[in-house]
């Protein structure tokens, strides 16, 4: 440690005190505001001098007049003080920052890993931060955000804007046909809608984004599937192509092992489909509120920053680990 810095750190502890001392322009008066005691006081002025080489004070009868060290010096130190000051109330706005709560709306197929993913980064920079959590269908969580329920929405496909709703895009994940793993398929490394032409479908409900997708890709295809199931959640759907009920058109979910079961074996596969319709765009929607992005809260802003710059690379390595490439 050279001079100078062992100077400033000894200095250090006794600004708030010569700054203060500046103000009153008196020992007892410091001694006073500062909740000490005078020989206190009297000490820390002496040592100050020392360590700087100068007086800072003279004394004028009961009182103290400052040196024309002193007074060049206290601006400096009313200035240090006043940063540090700045950065006190910086830490202290993102303290209330983390005390914040956030309203997410998302889709069933989200909440497995994506949205933990995106949480869990926020929360490592601001683990206070509560989260309500809904799930459920696309169109339901559209609702809940246009009605105020939802800060956010996790969707896919992405919300179109309005004049209420801003949204945009995250990431394009492929869709995969599944079927069952003794299917006549299971072993085909690429597949056509027109394959599974006269094959029974197990679908999402209608109002879940999956739905609206699987439509459109067989009104491409020029034909309506044979809709055997419905569904509200896709592990449902892949339980049902598990047994060998019908097959389906899911995002990827990883390879399925078969598994022994009394009633026959289980397991499913997903194969690519060819198709320029087939995938998915997952995006994050928010409410425009009347006062512009000030009046937002702070927890909410700087979760959708977040969401925005940092979760396309943090879905696309999920979507990556989970597709297997």
């Amino acid at each position: 440690m050279d001079a100078d810095h062992k100077q400033l750190v000894q200095l250090l502890p006794l600004l708030p005190l010569l700054a203060e001392l500046g103000r009153t322009r008196h020992v007892t008066a410091t001694a006073e505001v500062l909740g000490l005691p005078q020989s206190t006081v009297s000490r820390s002025i002496a040592r100050a001098s020392a360590i700087i080489g100068t007086e800072l004070l003279i004394r004028e009868g009961r009182g103290v007049r400052l040196t024309p060290a002193a007074k060049a010096l206290l601006p400096h130190i009313e200035a240090a003080l006043g940063e540090f000051q700045t950065g006190l109330d910086l830490v202290r706005h993102e303290s209330d920052v983390v005390r914040g709560r956030i309203a997410v709306s998302f889709q069933h197929t989200f909440g497995e890993a994506m949205l933990p993913l995106l949480i869990s980064a926020f929360r490592s920079r601001h683990p206070q931060t509560a989260f309500d959590l809904s799930q459920g269908a696309r169109d339901g969580c559209l609702a809940e955000l246009a009605a105020g329920d939802a800060d956010l929405a996790l969707t896919a496909p992405v919300a179109a804007p309005s004049r209420l709703i801003s949204s945009a895009a995250l990431y394009r994940e492929p869709l995969r046909l599944v079927v069952h793993h003794r299917h006549r398929l299971a072993t085909r490394r690429r597949a056509r809608l027109a394959d599974i032409r006269q094959d029974p479908f197990v679908a999402l409900g209608a109002g879940y984004g999956m739905r609206s997708l699987t439509d459109a890709l067989f009104r491409e295809a020029g034909f309506r599937p044979r809709i055997a199931f419905e569904s509200q959640d896709s592990h449902t759907v892949r339980g049902l192509v598990s047994a060998g009920l019908g097959v389906s058109i899911l995002p990827p979910g990883g390879p399925g092992r078969p598994v022994e079961a009394q009633a026959g074996d289980l397991g499913w596969v997903e194969i690519p489909l060819k198709s320029g319709l087939a995938f998915r765009e997952i995006g994050l929607a928010w409410r425009e509120r009347r006062g512009g992005a000030e009046s937002e809260p702070d927890p909410v802003r700087l979760f959708r920053e977040l969401v925005l710059s940092e979760g396309p690379a943090l879905l696309a390595g999920f979507v990556r680990g989970r597709s297997g490439t």
